[in-house]
């Protein structure tokens, strides 16, 4: 495998102008002990309202080394993730959240994993310090994803990661409108390794992801790499037409040859078992909107993105374009100039 020069540390960030003094100190701590170099870190301002982007801007005048990446709204976490997989240019690519949970010094350790022969290196979180609750749903959800997808998903791991530059090319041909990168990076394949890292609990601010914002995550994830919710309206369709046929045979059987007050008489078991399954005609034919949904959303081709501004410690930026591949179309670049020097 080839040497890895140049390290690129990949950071979405939304609203967290009370995490990012120490994230930006603790990250370039660490890019400052990596060997080789120089190493760069991306961080992509993901539609923030607060003072995220002046801060981040005035790291870049301080710092060659960081390279800022303002969209120009809110697209969410995974598509800034994609944003910032455009504008790396490493051998090997850090993908971390800017919380801080995710914590930056065990880089080095994932560098020393991916140096012994392997593409992709990604946590396996434990101890997490989130409540019970929350880690009692993290865990039964990573376990039924990884049931019902044909795709093997480690359990427990989450973005956190490093990954080699020919992975990076891959992961960045996706198209995916709703794009579930963590699924996506272990369909790709190539030689992956799990290492447990403790997870810490967020440095400062609130989480950025709601309830709503965890359901369309676990969403993308089920229905992005699972055709199994579809199949089950097939399962229970099945088991529906045996249950009637057993049902009507038992009703003739008791009418013609048991005791006649035992056949079902009235029409209380009819009314429970239409609305039973009416119920389950409505919530099938829902997941099948949420499928027809993403089909929808991917044929209009608009891209996951748009970028506004391309900011640096030079007087250099990129003007709004958008790129069209083969396989997706991207918005790149954009807006006004930015000059983090002045």
């Amino acid at each position: 495998m080839s040497s890895i020069e140049k390290i690129s540390i990949a950071i979405p960030v939304f609203n967290e102008e009370t995490v990012l003094p120490e994230l930006i100190e603790r990250i370039t701590e660490v890019i400052d002990t990596l060997p080789n170099g120089p190493h760069e870190v991306v961080l992509v301002d993901d539609g923030s309202t607060d003072q995220t982007l002046a801060i981040l801007t005035d790291a870049a005048k301080h710092d060659d080394r960081i390279k800022v990446i303002k969209l120009s709204r809110n697209f969410g976490q995974q598509p800034a993730y994609a944003a910032a997989l455009d504008y790396v240019t490493g051998d090997a690519v850090v993908l971390m959240d800017g919380d801080l949970q995710d914590p930056p010094e065990q880089i080095s350790r994932m560098l020393e994993k991916l140096n012994e022969g392997f593409d992709v290196v990604y946590a396996i979180r434990v101890k997490r310090k989130e409540n019970f609750l929350k880690r009692t749903c993290y865990r039964l959800y990573y376990r039924l994803l990884k049931w019902l997808s044909r795709t093997p998903l480690p359990t427990d791991s989450g973005d956190f990661s490093i990954i080699r530059k020919p992975v990076i090319d891959v992961l960045r041909q996706s198209s995916d409108r709703h794009r579930y990168l963590r699924g996506i990076r272990s369909w790709v394949g190539f030689k992956q390794v799990g290492l447990e890292i403790e997870r810490d609990a967020r440095a400062a601010g609130t989480p950025k992801y709601n309830l709503r914002g965890l359901l369309k995550l676990a969403m993308d994830g089920v229905f992005s790499f699972s055709l199994l919710p579809l199949r089950f309206a097939a399962y229970l369709g099945g088991l529906t037409i045996l249950f009637a046929i057993g049902f009507s045979i038992y009703a003739v059987l008791v009418k013609y040859y048991g005791d006649a007050g035992d056949a079902p008489t009235g029409f209380t078991a009819v009314y429970i078992l239409l609305s039973f399954f009416a119920g389950v005609q409505l919530l099938f034919l829902g997941i099948l909107g949420e499928y027809i949904g993403r089909i929808f959303e991917e044929v209009k081709g608009r891209p996951p993105y748009i970028v506004q501004q391309v900011i640096t410690s030079s007087d250099s930026w990129t003007q709004n374009t958008q790129s069209t591949t083969d396989s997706s179309t991207t918005g790149t670049g954009g807006g006004e100039a930015a000059n983090a020097s002045s």
